[in-house]
């Protein structure tokens, strides 16, 4: 796969790591029955779990359901780490909307025995990525993103609702590990998760303007 702008045109990036944040909305962690964090929840997916949200998604449905959990993206276009991180936004290439999906069931087997969320975070295709835009067409601080399934709203969010901000989210990242070129940073979910089918239809936008339509297969 590659990368794409809205455009259709491709990115010459390519394919790396997706960092995710975890309960970055009060309404989601509440809706989920868990406490609002106080620093950011970190985890990662490898490039296998990338997809073009485009034509037909294939999911392995023998691992159960398959929960989406729509979110604003950004994509690294320059090495960004503790050295350059005042100048993170020349660092972001473009945004879109992601989804981080997960096998609920299975995440909470993993919860309960204090184990690491992988396999019900990581598998294949279970990141699902829109087309991009270019940064200086968006606000990072006031970004509105929506998923619509079978043409009916399910989630919307907007950055300022976030409870840790973008540059707040990245300077927490670096700490710990360099965000390469290619790299995605899903920046976390809104309330209204749910059950993904066979079937469904899936469509996401940002500030107004569709990036993306999709089918379950």
């Amino acid at each position: 796969m590659t990368y794409l702008w809205n455009n259709g045109e491709a990115i010459g990036l390519p394919i790396g790591k997706a960092v995710c944040v975890g309960r970055n909305y009060v309404a989601h962690a509440a809706e989920l029955g868990n406490e609002v964090p106080t620093e950011p929840l970190l985890f990662l997916k490898p490039a296998s779990s990338i997809v073009n949200m485009a034509g037909e998604v294939a999911l392995d449905h023998s691992l159960g359901e398959h929960h989406y959990e729509a979110e604003l993206m950004l994509l690294i276009g320059k090495s960004l780490n503790k050295d350059n991180i005042a100048d993170y936004k020349s660092c972001i290439a473009g945004l879109g909307v992601g989804l981080d999906l997960t096998l609920r069931d299975e995440q909470a087997k993993l919860k309960a025995k204090g184990h690491p969320w992988e396999r019900a975070k990581a598998y294949d295709n279970s990141c699902l990525v829109s087309r991009f835009v270019t940064l200086a067409e968006n606000d990072l601080t006031h970004s509105e993103f929506s998923l619509s399934i079978n043409n009916e709203l399910r989630q919307s969010g907007d950055t300022k609702l976030m409870i840790f901000k973008i540059e707040q989210l990245l300077s927490e990242i670096v700490r710990y590990f360099s965000l390469q070129p290619g790299d995605i940073v899903l920046t976390g979910t809104p309330e209204g998760v749910g059950k993904l089918n066979i079937q469904d239809t899936l469509s996401v936008s940002l500030n107004g303007e569709t990036l993306a339509n999709c089918t379950i297969a």
